[in-house]
C-alpha cells in the first residue's frame, strides 16, 4: 500500500511540474479586468458587461488544446443612497463557455473575430417594480471569473502524462485534492467593476 502511494505521489508530483510550467509565463501577462456600460429606460434597466485580457498565453494554450474555458458572470443592481447604505435591487448570474474552433474563439459558439482579449459578455435586462424617481441613482457591479482546468481534469491530466489511472479527488489523498485545487485555482482569473447607470437625454 505504501509503495503504491509513494508511486502515485511521484507521478503526481511529474504531473504537476509539467502543469506548472504553464505557470511560467503568468507574471508577464495584463491584468484581467471587467467593464459595463448601463442605461435606465423607464422602468427597464439594460447591461451590456465587456471581459477584457482574461486569457493570459498559458490559458490560451489550453484553450487552443481544445479545453473550454467557464466565464461566471454576476451582474448586481443597487440603488446609491447618499446618507445610507446602498440599497441591492437586483442580481444575475450567468455561465458562459469560451472554446477555439475552426481558427477563432467562440463564447457561447459565437465567433469573436478580433481574439479572445475583449469578450462582449451576454445582456441582462431587468425591470422595476415601479418607475423611479428623477433623481433617483443606480449603480451596476459586476464580477466575472474564468476557469479552463478544473481540479478534477488536472487529476486526468496527470495520470495521462504518467500512464497512470485517473483517481477522482475525492478518493486521493487530502493533500492531492488540495494540491490539485490549488494548482486549478493558478490557471483562473478573476475581476470586478462597476458601472452608473445612465438616462437617456
Amino acid at each position: 500500500m505504501d509503495r503504491a502511494l509513494t508511486r502515485w505521489g511521484r507521478r503526481l508530483g511529474t504531473a504537476l511540474l509539467a502543469v506548472t510550467g504553464l505557470l511560467a509565463s503568468a507574471a508577464h501577462a495584463l491584468e484581467p479586468r471587467t467593464t459595463c456600460t448601463a442605461t435606465l429606460s423607464g422602468r427597464r434597466v439594460m447591461v451590456r458587461p465587456e471581459a477584457f485580457d482574461f486569457v493570459s498565453l498559458e490559458l490560451d494554450r489550453l484553450v487552443r488544446l481544445g479545453m473550454a474555458g467557464k466565464l461566471e458572470v454576476e451582474l448586481t443592481l443597487w440603488r446609491r443612497n447618499a446618507l445610507w447604505f446602498d440599497a441591492r435591487v437586483d442580481s444575475t448570474r450567468l455561465t458562459q463557455v469560451l472554446a477555439f474552433g475552426n481558427g477563432v474563439y467562440l463564447l457561447d459558439q459565437r465567433p469573436l473575430p478580433d481574439g479572445a482579449s475583449v469578450m462582449p459578455l451576454e445582456r441582462v435586462a431587468w425591470t422595476l417594480a415601479e418607475r423611479p424617481d428623477a433623481d433617483a441613482r443606480f449603480e451596476v457591479r459586476a464580477s466575472v471569473r474564468l476557469q479552463v482546468v478544473t481540479a478534477a481534469s488536472l487529476g486526468r491530466v496527470a495520470a495521462w502524462l504518467t500512464q497512470g489511472k485517473p483517481t477522482p479527488v475525492e478518493e486521493g489523498s487530502t493533500l492531492t485534492g488540495t494540491v490539485l485545487r490549488s494548482v486549478a485555482e493558478d490557471l483562473s482569473r478573476s475581476a470586478s467593476g462597476r458601472c452608473d447607470v445612465t438616462r437617456p437625454p
